[in-house]
């Protein structure tokens, strides 16, 4: 493993500050540009000229775009994330009380996709050129097709609506137990993995018989080593390297995915709250929810970039 410094850890690539600011830039010109006046969304059409104007200066609209700009990435980056135009609540406490089902969502179908994902590349690599291996494939490619939308209402009228096995929609929070909340994020969590996880297995079987072909594998097998053992005790952990930066890549996929997930199954999450802010014209929120995907995602594709090098100190020393 490959020695590691505080330094290399915590240092973020300047290519990734420019492209969060340019993500920032396209967020706000895409929410101020559109056609429509906020105020007007939360007064009605018939409101009249003097409270139209009084609710543009409440809210600040009546700056320009350069100094809203300003005032509003200089608010983000002390974490002061401003007051919901249509639920009059900060946004920060709306974000704060929707991730409590998003971001367990996001991780359930994480470790759904790469727990499915992994054993089923292994065991179509392990049978190579089998019926097993060529009808595993064709059931992937399937899988993989589908869309999430699709997927999830699959998933209801599955395990919900015909085995009753599983709730169809809501979320009753962790304040009633862990079971009853994982009970209902487990379909949408099943539903947005799915498709995540046959990619996982056809990359996991390509990354395995390229692994099986190294020199260090035909060295391993002439120093007596088992079939068996030369599969899963060295060529499994070198071809799950690349597997793990393959995740890093869906998890903007993941995130995106909860905003059609939690619809179809009414979550109360950061997905369809976003989608709700956008029909609403709600600026603030959805600057600042979008901001905060963005360079969440960022950050986490840094730390994965950074443990991938740890596992494997060839890829080299830059994290970007």
């Amino acid at each position: 493993m490959g020695a590691m410094t505080g330094m290399d850890i915590f240092r973020i690539p300047l290519e990734r500050l420019v492209i969060l600011i340019v993500a920032s830039l396209v967020i706000f010109a895409t929410m101020n540009l559109l056609p429509g006046d906020p105020a007007a969304v939360m007064l009605g059409l018939d409101a009249s000229p003097e409270s139209l104007a009084a609710l543009h200066q409440k809210l600040g609209l009546e700056s320009s775009l350069p100094a809203r700009y300003l005032h509003w990435i200089s608010a983000f980056i002390r974490g002061d994330l401003g007051q919901s135009y249509i639920y009059d609540v900060p946004v920060r406490s709306l974000i704060g009380e929707r991730l409590q089902s998003s971001l367990p969502l996001i991780l359930l179908a994480m470790l759904m996709s790469l727990g499915a994902g992994i054993p089923l590349g292994v065991i179509a690599a392990a049978k190579r050129g089998t019926l097993l291996d060529t009808g595993l494939m064709g059931f992937l490619q399937l899988f993989k097709s589908i869309p999430d939308f699709w997927m999830a209402m699959m998933m209801t009228f599955l395990f919900s609506l015909t085995l009753h096995w599983l709730p169809s929609s809501g979320f009753p929070g962790w304040h009633d137990g862990a079971l009853p909340a994982l009970r209902a994020l487990t379909l949408p969590a099943i539903a947005l993995a799915t498709p995540q996880a046959a990619i996982t297995a056809r990359f996991m079987r390509s990354s395995l018989i390229e692994t099986l072909s190294e020199d260090f594998i035909r060295t391993a097998r002439a120093q007596g080593y088992s079939r068996r053992g030369v599969l899963w005790r060295i060529a499994l952990p070198n071809a799950l390297i690349p597997v793990l930066t393959l995740a890093g890549i869906q998890l903007p996929v993941l995130v995106t995915g909860t905003i059609i997930v939690e619809s179809v199954f009414s979550l109360p999450g950061c997905g369809k709250l976003l989608l709700e802010a956008v029909n609403q014209r709600d600026i603030p929120v959805v600057q600042n929810l979008v901001m905060l995907i963005v360079a969440s995602v960022m950050v986490l594709n840094v730390l994965m970039a950074v443990l991938v090098r740890w596992l494997d100190p060839r890829i080299g020393t830059d994290p970007s």
